[in-house]
Protein backbone atom coordinates (compact mmCIF):
# COMPACT_ATOMS: atom_id res chain seq x y z
CA UNK A 1 0.00 0.00 0.00
CA UNK A 2 0.83 3.43 -0.39
CA UNK A 3 1.62 3.82 3.26
CA UNK A 4 3.62 1.38 3.76
CA UNK A 5 6.73 2.49 1.03
CA UNK A 6 8.72 3.26 3.34
CA UNK A 7 8.59 0.63 6.14
CA UNK A 8 10.68 -1.61 4.26
CA UNK A 9 14.71 -2.77 5.17
CA UNK A 10 16.18 -0.10 2.66
CA UNK A 11 14.17 2.79 3.88
CA UNK A 12 15.95 5.76 3.32
CA UNK A 13 15.99 7.30 6.42
CA UNK A 14 17.66 4.33 8.36
CA UNK A 15 19.95 4.67 5.63
CA UNK A 16 21.07 8.20 6.62
CA UNK A 17 20.74 7.53 10.72
CA UNK A 18 23.02 4.44 10.22
CA UNK A 19 25.73 6.66 8.77
CA UNK A 20 25.44 9.56 11.00
CA UNK A 21 25.84 6.99 14.26
CA UNK A 22 29.10 5.18 12.18
CA UNK A 23 30.36 8.70 12.16
CA UNK A 24 30.17 9.68 15.91
CA UNK A 25 31.31 6.50 16.70
CA UNK A 26 34.63 7.12 14.51
CA UNK A 27 34.84 10.43 16.17
CA UNK A 28 34.79 9.05 19.60
CA UNK A 29 37.07 6.34 18.32
CA UNK A 30 39.23 8.65 17.02
CA UNK A 31 39.86 11.57 19.97
CA UNK A 32 43.38 11.62 21.78
CA UNK A 33 43.48 11.01 25.44
CA UNK A 34 43.51 13.87 27.65
CA UNK A 35 47.07 13.82 28.13
CA UNK A 36 48.09 13.55 24.69
CA UNK A 37 46.51 16.76 23.74
CA UNK A 38 47.52 18.36 26.77
CA UNK A 39 51.08 17.38 25.62
CA UNK A 40 50.32 18.99 22.44
CA UNK A 41 48.98 22.37 23.95
CA UNK A 42 51.96 22.37 26.08
CA UNK A 43 54.91 22.10 22.90
CA UNK A 44 52.90 24.52 20.73
CA UNK A 45 53.10 27.01 23.47
CA UNK A 46 56.55 26.37 24.25
CA UNK A 47 57.38 26.39 20.09
CA UNK A 48 55.64 30.00 19.76
CA UNK A 49 56.90 31.23 22.90
CA UNK A 50 60.84 30.29 21.53
CA UNK A 51 59.93 31.87 17.96
CA UNK A 52 58.53 35.36 19.78
CA UNK A 53 61.44 35.35 21.85
CA UNK A 54 63.61 34.87 18.74
CA UNK A 55 61.94 36.71 16.39
CA UNK A 56 59.75 39.18 18.20
CA UNK A 57 59.98 40.38 21.53
CA UNK A 58 61.95 39.36 24.81
CA UNK A 59 62.16 40.30 28.30
CA UNK A 60 64.72 41.89 29.81
CA UNK A 61 65.45 42.50 33.86
CA UNK A 62 67.23 45.78 34.44
CA UNK A 63 69.97 45.14 36.82
CA UNK A 64 70.81 48.42 38.03
CA UNK A 65 70.19 52.12 38.92
CA UNK A 66 72.10 53.25 35.67
CA UNK A 67 68.29 54.22 33.85
CA UNK A 68 67.24 55.35 36.99
CA UNK A 69 64.69 57.33 37.08
CA UNK A 70 63.16 56.08 33.88
CA UNK A 71 63.88 52.70 35.10
CA UNK A 72 64.21 51.36 38.09
CA UNK A 73 66.34 48.03 39.62
CA UNK A 74 64.06 44.88 39.09
CA UNK A 75 62.09 46.25 36.01
CA UNK A 76 60.86 43.99 33.17
CA UNK A 77 61.01 45.63 30.23
CA UNK A 78 59.87 44.43 27.15
CA UNK A 79 62.56 44.59 23.80
CA UNK A 80 61.53 45.12 20.55
CA UNK A 81 63.54 42.16 17.61
CA UNK A 82 61.25 42.32 14.75
CA UNK A 83 62.36 45.91 13.37
CA UNK A 84 66.40 45.22 12.83
CA UNK A 85 65.15 42.15 10.65
CA UNK A 86 64.09 44.84 8.20
CA UNK A 87 67.08 46.78 8.09
CA UNK A 88 66.22 49.51 11.41
CA UNK A 89 68.30 50.54 13.05
CA UNK A 90 68.84 52.59 16.36
CA UNK A 91 67.63 56.31 16.60
CA UNK A 92 68.48 59.11 18.90
CA UNK A 93 66.91 58.96 22.36
CA UNK A 94 65.96 55.24 21.96
CA UNK A 95 66.91 53.35 25.06
CA UNK A 96 68.46 50.13 23.58
CA UNK A 97 69.48 46.84 24.66
CA UNK A 98 72.58 45.31 23.98
CA UNK A 99 75.44 42.88 24.01
CA UNK A 100 78.55 43.98 26.02
CA UNK A 101 80.81 44.85 23.15
CA UNK A 102 84.24 44.72 24.78
CA UNK A 103 83.78 43.22 28.53
CA UNK A 104 82.17 46.04 30.04
CA UNK A 105 80.85 44.39 32.48
CA UNK A 106 83.70 42.73 33.67
CA UNK A 107 83.79 43.72 37.11
CA UNK A 108 79.74 42.89 37.58
CA UNK A 109 79.23 39.05 38.96
CA UNK A 110 77.47 37.06 37.27
CA UNK A 111 74.02 35.69 38.60
CA UNK A 112 73.47 32.25 38.56
CA UNK A 113 70.47 30.80 37.28
CA UNK A 114 68.45 27.82 38.67
CA UNK A 115 67.11 24.99 36.91
CA UNK A 116 63.71 26.67 36.38
CA UNK A 117 64.75 30.08 35.13
CA UNK A 118 67.13 28.88 32.95
CA UNK A 119 64.12 27.25 30.69
CA UNK A 120 61.66 29.68 31.13
CA UNK A 121 64.69 32.43 29.92
CA UNK A 122 65.74 30.24 27.43
CA UNK A 123 61.87 30.28 25.90
CA UNK A 124 61.39 34.16 26.60
CA UNK A 125 59.25 33.65 29.19
CA UNK A 126 61.38 34.87 31.92
CA UNK A 127 64.44 37.69 31.62
CA UNK A 128 67.84 36.26 30.63
CA UNK A 129 69.76 35.58 34.13
CA UNK A 130 72.92 35.21 31.93
CA UNK A 131 73.61 37.07 28.88
CA UNK A 132 75.83 39.89 29.30
CA UNK A 133 73.96 42.58 28.04
CA UNK A 134 73.38 46.30 28.63
CA UNK A 135 70.50 48.85 28.60
CA UNK A 136 71.40 52.58 28.06
CA UNK A 137 69.97 55.65 26.04
CA UNK A 138 71.08 56.29 22.44
CA UNK A 139 72.60 59.50 22.28
CA UNK A 140 74.70 59.83 19.09
CA UNK A 141 74.45 57.90 15.72
CA UNK A 142 76.88 57.12 13.17
CA UNK A 143 77.96 60.25 11.58
CA UNK A 144 76.93 62.86 14.71
CA UNK A 145 79.11 64.55 16.67
CA UNK A 146 78.66 64.70 20.82
CA UNK A 147 79.96 66.55 23.39
CA UNK A 148 79.61 67.64 27.15
CA UNK A 149 81.83 70.04 28.89
CA UNK A 150 82.04 71.18 32.30
CA UNK A 151 78.54 70.79 33.93
CA UNK A 152 76.65 70.43 30.28
CA UNK A 153 74.35 70.62 28.33
CA UNK A 154 74.94 67.69 26.66
CA UNK A 155 75.17 68.67 22.70
CA UNK A 156 74.47 66.34 19.71
CA UNK A 157 76.01 67.97 16.71
CA UNK A 158 75.79 71.54 18.14
CA UNK A 159 72.41 71.03 19.57
CA UNK A 160 71.68 71.44 23.09
CA UNK A 161 69.40 68.88 24.88
CA UNK A 162 66.82 69.51 27.22
CA UNK A 163 67.05 66.10 29.26
CA UNK A 164 64.15 65.51 31.36
CA UNK A 165 64.75 61.53 32.06
CA UNK A 166 68.10 62.74 34.04
CA UNK A 167 68.15 61.30 37.51
CA UNK A 168 66.72 64.52 39.76
CA UNK A 169 70.57 66.29 41.13
CA UNK A 170 72.44 65.02 38.14
CA UNK A 171 74.15 67.12 35.68
CA UNK A 172 74.15 65.97 32.07
CA UNK A 173 78.01 65.24 32.16
CA UNK A 174 78.12 63.32 35.31
CA UNK A 175 80.95 62.86 36.83
CA UNK A 176 82.48 62.31 33.71
CA UNK A 177 82.49 65.35 30.73
CA UNK A 178 84.05 64.48 27.47
CA UNK A 179 84.83 66.88 24.30
CA UNK A 180 83.63 66.77 21.30
CA UNK A 181 83.69 62.86 19.74
CA UNK A 182 83.26 61.70 16.44
CA UNK A 183 80.45 58.96 15.96
CA UNK A 184 82.01 56.07 13.44
CA UNK A 185 79.35 54.42 10.77
CA UNK A 186 77.58 51.58 12.42
CA UNK A 187 78.86 52.67 15.30
CA UNK A 188 76.20 54.55 18.82
CA UNK A 189 77.72 56.70 21.57
CA UNK A 190 74.89 55.48 24.47
CA UNK A 191 74.67 56.98 27.79
CA UNK A 192 72.62 56.11 31.16
CA UNK A 193 70.15 58.74 32.64
CA UNK A 194 71.72 57.98 35.64
CA UNK A 195 74.98 59.71 34.56
CA UNK A 196 76.38 59.56 38.09
CA UNK A 197 75.96 55.51 38.09
CA UNK A 198 76.57 54.88 34.93
CA UNK A 199 79.57 53.47 33.24
CA UNK A 200 78.46 53.96 29.67
CA UNK A 201 80.29 55.44 26.30
CA UNK A 202 82.11 58.00 28.30
CA UNK A 203 83.94 55.81 30.63
CA UNK A 204 85.08 53.26 27.96
CA UNK A 205 86.88 55.92 25.70
CA UNK A 206 90.25 54.31 26.02
CA UNK A 207 89.26 50.95 25.21
CA UNK A 208 91.67 49.81 22.13
CA UNK A 209 88.48 48.03 20.99
CA UNK A 210 85.65 49.75 20.92
CA UNK A 211 87.13 53.91 21.74
CA UNK A 212 83.32 54.09 23.79
CA UNK A 213 81.45 53.28 20.51
CA UNK A 214 79.02 50.30 20.36
CA UNK A 215 78.42 48.20 17.49
CA UNK A 216 75.09 48.59 15.57
CA UNK A 217 75.23 44.69 15.25
CA UNK A 218 75.36 44.35 19.05
CA UNK A 219 72.25 45.43 19.52
CA UNK A 220 69.49 43.01 20.59
CA UNK A 221 66.69 45.91 20.48
CA UNK A 222 64.66 48.42 21.31
CA UNK A 223 62.73 48.31 24.89
CA UNK A 224 59.45 50.41 24.38
CA UNK A 225 57.55 49.18 27.33
CA UNK A 226 57.68 48.81 31.28
CA UNK A 227 55.85 45.45 31.59
CA UNK A 228 56.41 44.89 35.03
CA UNK A 229 55.70 45.57 37.93
CA UNK A 230 52.20 46.68 37.27
CA UNK A 231 52.29 49.77 39.12
CA UNK A 232 55.38 51.01 37.24
CA UNK A 233 54.30 49.93 33.73
CA UNK A 234 54.60 52.96 30.83
CA UNK A 235 55.91 53.49 27.33
CA UNK A 236 59.54 54.79 26.43
CA UNK A 237 59.11 56.95 23.86
CA UNK A 238 61.72 58.64 22.12
CA UNK A 239 62.17 62.36 23.70
CA UNK A 240 60.98 65.14 22.01
CA UNK A 241 64.53 67.06 22.43
CA UNK A 242 65.92 64.56 19.69
CA UNK A 243 63.44 65.84 17.25
CA UNK A 244 64.46 69.47 17.25
CA UNK A 245 65.63 71.03 13.80
CA UNK A 246 69.06 70.81 13.16
CA UNK A 247 69.91 67.58 15.42
CA UNK A 248 70.13 65.62 11.75
CA UNK A 249 68.01 63.47 10.13
CA UNK A 250 67.18 59.87 11.40
CA UNK A 251 68.04 56.71 9.46
CA UNK A 252 65.14 56.44 6.69
CA UNK A 253 64.03 59.87 7.63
Amino acid sequence: MPGDQGDGPGRPDDCRAGRRGGGERRGRARRRPFWQELLILVVSALVLALLIKTFLFQAFSIPSGSMQNTLQPGDRVLVDKLTPWFGSEPERGEVVVFHDPSDWLAAEPVARPNAVQTVLSAIGLAPSADERDLIKRVIGMGGDTVECLGTGPLRVNGKALDEPYLYPGNTPCGDKPFGPRKVPPGRLWVMGDHRQESADSRYHMNDPKTHGFVPVGDVVGRAFVVAWPVSHWKTLPIPKTFDQPGIGTRHGG
